[in-house]
């Protein structure tokens, strides 16, 4: 089936793999509408990143949702006690699931764009998360967005009605983030208006955190410099 004029919901944080999902969905035809989260953040600047993002796909709406999960804490991201962990390579990783992990994030983001979708009558939600050169978030793997789906399917009216059946793309699940990098750019992605640092000092991407290597390290299997790494709120 044609996905020409299809509604879809992208959710974009402005870091690259949002951004390179997004681009995959226009290059789809999909009728682009974006949900970008402020939920107490501490690189809160990846918003910034996501409006310019946004624009240059061409998105038709981009929704802004507000919601303050440091009032669970739990994460170096979203409580200001707890220190961004720094590495000098993406080999010192920690290898167990890290401290910038922020409680059910997914789950409440996934929860938002099934809402969204269901109010466009939208039966198609992307979303950024990668099985390869990730984290290690327990929210990124396939059974979680499998069982996520299916669990979906049955949460609203136009599911029960059968006016939707909802699927969530995950486009970049099984590429490494060299992958993802090289796909984006045959598709046009300008990754100098991303931002993925997760500890940012003056709107300048650190260089060492955990994001910011497994990006860093994506653009120099490619032979290529990280644009995040050279301009301001990259």
């Amino acid at each position: 089936m044609s996905t020409a004029n299809k509604k879809v919901v992208v959710l974009l944080s402005g870091g690259l793999d949002s951004a390179t999902v997004l681009a995959m969905a226009r290059h789809e035809g999909y009728d682009l509408h974006a949900l970008s989260f402020r939920y107490g953040q501490r690189h809160a600047i990846e918003l910034e990143s996501a409006a310019r993002v946004a624009r240059y796909l061409g998105v038709r709406r981009h929704v802004i949702v507000d919601i303050d999960l440091r009032a669970f804490g739990g994460s170096a991201l979203t409580d200001a006690s707890i220190d961004v962990p720094h590495h000098a390579t993406a080999d010192d990783m920690a290898a167990d699931i890290p401290v910038t992990y922020v409680p059910a994030r997914n789950t409440i983001f996934l929860s938002f764009a099934l809402a969204w979708a269901e109010t466009l009558a939208a039966s198609d939600v992307f979303i950024g998360v990668s099985a390869l050169d990730y984290s290690g978030y327990p929210d990124c793997r396939p059974e979680f967005v499998a069982a996520y789906e299916e669990m979906a399917n049955l949460a609203t009216k136009a599911g029960v009605e059968g006016r939707q059946r909802l699927r969530i793309h995950t486009p970049l699940i099984n590429l490494s983030k060299a992958e993802t990098i090289r796909r984006g750019l045959e598709l046009g992605v300008d990754y100098g208006l991303t931002h993925s640092c997760y500890d940012p000092v003056q709107g300048r991407a650190c260089g060492t955190c955990d994001s910011c290597l497994l990006r860093a390290r994506g653009f120099a299997e490619l032979g290529l410099g990280d644009p995040a790494l050279a301009t301001a709120g990259g």
